[in-house]
């Protein structure tokens, strides 16, 4: 009989979140369906944020629940990713918590929804922490197609262009933009990519897309990334398996970049 492959390494999911997305109910907007769908698909490590901290101004408390929430879900399954806000006066204090008390690898930053540019010198003062903690930032460029937004909160996506300098000019940063593609593209994915930052799947549109990303991008630039609970999990699976890849990248995009990535 021919040999038996063996089986594939389990999924990270880079880009997930608890809570509920405040503008509409979805499938997966509890921990449980959550924890049970990522189960289902053999997902090893999801990397969560919380959506409280979209619109919360107590990041302290939106973290420590996220935390408390992933513990009593699956604390093997769940991997936290704070959230931290340069515009509020405690942002350090929360940064501290975040590495100290939490014992955290990654946050995410929300420049749309909290009204701030990337150059702004407190972000920048983040990020030069973040690089200092050996962090890794993760910054959402949108989190809801334009047309689809409610018409009181109209968020333009993140203006990434500062973002090649300053990768460049802070020793030690990594970050990766998930949900960018929709806005993200040509010359300007190029040059990001060029300074070493890594993205999520999770917008990526297209017949073969993550085959053609690749063939822009190095491909231990690509991480899976899901966007749940807001789109539907299968879809971003779907991804994987309708573009024809090499098992190399195959496996560095389901898991082995998002290792890499966190050290």
């Amino acid at each position: 009989a021919p040999p038996t492959a063996s089986p594939a390494p389990a999924l990270i999911d880079t880009n997930a979140y608890l809570g509920r997305w405040p503008f509409r109910r979805t499938a997966l907007d509890t921990g449980e369906a959550l924890r049970d769908k990522l189960r289902q698909h053999q997902v090893g490590e999801a990397w969560v944020g919380h959506l409280d901290a979209l619109l919360h101004k107590n990041l302290s408390a939106v973290n420590a629940r996220l935390v408390e929430e992933c513990q009593t879900l699956d604390p093997t399954l769940f991997r936290p990713v704070g959230a931290v806000h340069p515009g509020l006066p405690g942002w350090r204090e929360d940064l501290r918590r975040c590495v100290e008390e939490h014992g955290m690898r990654a946050i995410r930053l929300h420049p749309n929804y909290h009204g701030y540019a990337l150059d702004d010198p407190a972000a920048v003062d983040l990020l030069r922490s973040a690089a200092e903690h050996d962090l890794l930032v993760q910054i959402p460029v949108i989190l809801e197609e334009e047309r689809t937004l409610h018409p009181l909160v109209t968020v333009p996506p993140v203006d990434t262009a500062p973002l090649g300098g300053l990768v460049a000019d802070i020793p030690g940063l990594r970050v990766q933009l998930l949900n960018a593609f929709r806005t993200l593209r040509g010359l300007a994915l190029a040059s990001l990519a060029g300074r070493g930052i890594h993205f999520d799947i999770a917008m990526l549109e297209g017949m073969e897309g993550v085959a053609n990303l690749i063939r822009q991008i190095p491909a231990e630039q690509v991480c899976f990334g899901s966007y749940a609970p807001v789109f539907y999990y299968e879809s971003n699976l779907l991804k994987l398996r309708e573009s024809v890849l090499s098992e190399e990248h195959a496996l560095a995009v389901r898991s082995g970049n998002a290792r890499s990535l966190l050290g």
